[in-house]
């Protein structure tokens, strides 16, 4: 496919998707604690979408092989949509978590039939640099998303952030319609078969699957946790309203989002691992400065190195499971491989509202940092390089 076509079809669909999420992060902790007081129930309500997308992922992996790369994504950024028109008409905390839940099956759907989407059209020696470049799009939509939130929550209420949200996601949705073709390859296989495919790459190669997968968790975890506690520290230790943490989280969200094409060409050039691990350690740094921060401009310091080593890992995660993922099997793997990431993605925010509830947030945000060091250590020590082992496209690991 030309750059344009990839533009149109997916970076353009995905800025705006990603700009969606971005507008309801800071405003989406405080909405949640107009329904709930507890820490442990706001997080459940933030958690929720990541819950949702896990629940959904095995599901969305196989009707990817089986209905196809347009039709899944079509339906997944509809479901997006729908979710934020009705997280923006909710009124009992049930709702607020129903409404969540079914943002995260549309996630799933959308991800995963993206993903694969793209594993079918970029071939591994670009695929760094193109997954990068939609990491760098996401982040893109988390810098002008934060501060049109928190601005907008400031000036006419927390729920009219949803509002701007749902029209987004559904001009993503239009785009999609447009746009998006089928590229899913022919295959001889049924799906018993695809399944015994993966379960063969599965068995061949247990260790590297394993680590990346404890990998996978662990920075999830880090990513999804930062998302909670920055606005929970910055308004309920710092005192601060939403329009200062849309702010600050969007300051930090440049810096993130100005590292993805030096990303994607260490991952080409060098390898995966030369962006994925100095990623976790940055990251796991600015976490411990959270708790140090005293006013506006050190929590700023501390959100600002969490966003440059986000930055440096961005596209890390969907280019490993991309370059593992067998052909014949695709969609069964990347479903398998976000359900992973879904779980890490899921327990980061939930571990944040036990903890800060039961220990407080200074023992939460370095429990998180030694997350981030967990991540970096597991993929020094127990994931393989997978640059040079991919060649034409997913292959099954034991014909690397």
């Amino acid at each position: 496919m030309t750059h344009r076509q990839l533009a149109l079809a997916v970076y353009v669909p995905t800025f705006f998707l990603s700009f969606a999420q971005g507008v309801v992060l800071p405003t989406m902790p405080l909405y949640a604690a107009e329904f709930a007081t507890s820490v442990g129930l706001i997080g459940v309500a933030v958690a929720a979408l990541a819950f949702g997308t896990m629940l959904a992922d095995l599901p969305a992996g196989l009707l990817i092989q089986r209905t196809g790369r347009r039709p899944m994504m079509l339906a997944g950024a509809g479901m997006v949509a729908a979710s934020f028109v009705g997280l923006a008409v909710a009124r009992v905390y049930p709702e607020l978590v129903l409404f969540r839940l079914v943002g995260g099956v549309g996630t799933a759907c959308w991800g995963l039939s993206r993903l694969a989407f793209m594993a079918d059209a970029v071939p591994p020696a670009s695929r760094g640099r193109a997954l990068s470049t939609f990491g760098g799009l996401q982040r893109l939509g988390t810098f002008t998303g934060p501060v049109t939130g928190g601005w907008v929550g400031e000036l006419f209420g927390l729920r009219a952030s949803f509002t701007v949200a749902a029209a987004l996601a559904l001009a993503a949705t239009l785009l999609s319609v447009l746009f998006v073709p089928e590229t899913r390859p022919a295959t001889t296989h049924t799906a018993r078969g695809r399944w015994r495919v993966l379960g063969t790459v599965l068995r061949r190669n247990a260790g590297d699957v394993l680590g990346a997968s404890a990998a996978q968790v662990f920075a999830q975890m880090i990513r999804s946790g930062r998302q909670l506690i920055v606005p929970l520290y910055g308004n309920r230790v710092l005192g601060m309203d939403a329009g200062a943490i849309g702010t600050i989280v969007s300051i930090s969200a440049v810096i993130d989002m100005s590292l993805f094409l030096p990303a994607g060409m260490l991952m080409d050039r060098l390898g995966r691992k030369y962006a994925s691990i100095p990623s976790f350690l940055v990251m796991a740094l600015g976490m411990a400065l959270v708790p140090l921060a005293d006013g506006f401009a050190g929590l700023l310091l501390a959100t600002a190195v969490i966003g440059l080593g986000n930055g440096l890992g961005s596209g890390t995660m969907m280019t490993l499971g991309a370059d593992l993922a067998p052909r014949e099997a695709a969609g069964e793997f990347l479903g398998l491989w976000r359900l992973v990431g879904d779980a890490g993605q899921m327990a980061g925010p939930l571990a944040v509202g036990a903890l800060a509830g039961a220990l407080g947030f200074t023992v939460t945000a370095l429990t998180l940092s030694g997350v981030g060091l967990l991540a970096a250590g597991t993929i020094f020590l127990a994931v393989q390089e997978t640059l040079h082992g991919a060649s034409t496209g997913p292959q099954p690991a034991g014909e690397r």
